[in-house]
This record gives C-alpha cells, structure tokens and sequence, in this order.
C-alpha cells in the first residue's frame, strides 16, 4: 500500500505516516515480552500534503487522537499480527480523514406544535397538583 486512498481528487502518501512496533497490553503468553506486535501511528497535519481545508477541518476537530501540535496518534493492538495492526491504524486513519471531508448539515431551527406547548403545560400542572397534594394541610 502506497498511498491511502481518501477521495477521488485526494490521496495521501503513506511515506507522510510515521509507523512505530510497540509492544501490546494485554495478555499474552510466552511469546509476549520478545514480539513487538502493536503499532503507534503518528500523522503530522499541519506538516502533510492534504489540501488546507482539509487541515483545517481536522485541527477543529475535537478528537482525543489529535494532539495539541497537530498530530494524530493511533495505537493499534487489536491483533496478534503486527501486519494487521499496521493495517488496522491505516485504516482508522482513513476514516478520520474522510470524516473530516464530510460538512455537517446546518440546523434548521424549529418551533414546537400548538398541540405539543398544551401538553407539555398540563403535564405540569398535573405534576404541580400531585405535589401540592403531598404537602401538609395549612392551619
């Protein structure tokens, strides 16, 4: 895989990715302490070729993998394969690219029905009613 595919016009590089074996959490058995089979993913935004809207939208973002430098970072230790885990934290980052791409459709205010305002109002009084009938009889 040479470059992750994020829309028709924009590809990135997977050279821009910095991919580092770690070794997994988790149990394991004898094999545990000696294969370094997970994988940290590091992605520098600000420094990448991804169009500047794009970089925009993702420093934005309110993610808990995009650090305060711009820099998103993926661990992937899912599998036992550092193969798969390599793939696995592409991929994630795919999608977090191609989240970024998507605009969120603007809010069209609304007002509540007639109907819905009357029955939220004797709702209350109703309430108000069961709650007065709980205090204690004035003298």
């Amino acid at each position: 895989m040479k470059e992750l595919h994020i829309s028709n016009s924009i590809q990135l590089p997977v050279s821009e990715v910095e991919l580092s074996a770690i070794r997994s959490q988790g149990a394991g058995g004898q094999h545990v302490n000696k294969a370094a089979t997970g994988i940290h993913l590091r992605f520098d935004i600000r420094s990448s070729s991804l169009p500047e809207e794009l970089k925009t939208r993702l420093l934005n973002k309110t993610d808990h993998r995009i650090s305060k430098d711009g820099v998103i970072i993926i661990k992937s230790q899912q599998s036992r394969s550092q193969e798969q885990n390599r793939l696995a934290s592409l991929q994630t980052l795919q999608a977090m690219l191609k989240s970024a791409l998507q605009r969120r459709k603007p809010r069209k205010r609304t007002r509540p029905t007639r109907s819905s305002i009357e029955k939220r109002l004797e709702q209350k009084t109703r309430r108000a009613q069961i709650k007065s009938l709980r205090r204690k009889p004035a003298d």
